[in-house]
């Protein structure tokens, strides 16, 4: 994304529970990371056990998390996924299916990281929702 970020991009990141303690100047920082991408209804954005590479944010539409070929979970706009694997740089531990047409913010695993870098406050939501979905991991695998 160009330097000059549309004020309806960084009002639509600001919109994003994970982004909404960053400052104007953090809400560019992060347009100007990663692609924005459409995707068709049906594409699988993550597999389940395949290297991760990339970190999405829904910022529209619908998809949904498998585990084990078992629904857990439905994402929707501001919801994030693909974190895990980038963190412990291990393989992605559920399938993720967009349900009908959607669009997503990709980051591959250095604009990630400096997306981290860039903001504490985005570091420790993250680290939350990590906590979370382990949690959520360990009863669905027991």
């Amino acid at each position: 994304m160009a330097r000059g970020v549309p004020k309806a991009v960084i009002d639509m990141l600001r919109a994003v529970p994970l982004l909404s303690a960053c400052s104007t100047r953090e809400l560019r920082d992060v347009a100007n990371l990663g692609t924005q991408l459409p995707v068709d209804d049906g594409r699988v954005l993550i597999k389940q056990g395949q290297p991760g590479r990339e970190f999405f944010l829904l910022t529209s539409g619908k998809a949904r998390c498998q585990v084990d070929g078992v629904e857990v979970a439905q994402f929707g706009p501001g919801d994030f996924f693909g974190e895990m694997a980038l963190l412990e740089r291990g393989p992605r531990q559920a399938t993720v299916v967009a349900e009908g047409p959607a669009d997503v913010l990709v980051l591959d695993g250095r604009e990630f990281d400096r997306l981290l870098d860039a903001s504490p406050s985005i570091a420790r939501k993250l680290l939350k929702a990590v906590a979370e979905r382990e949690r959520a991991n360990a009863t669905i695998h027991s």
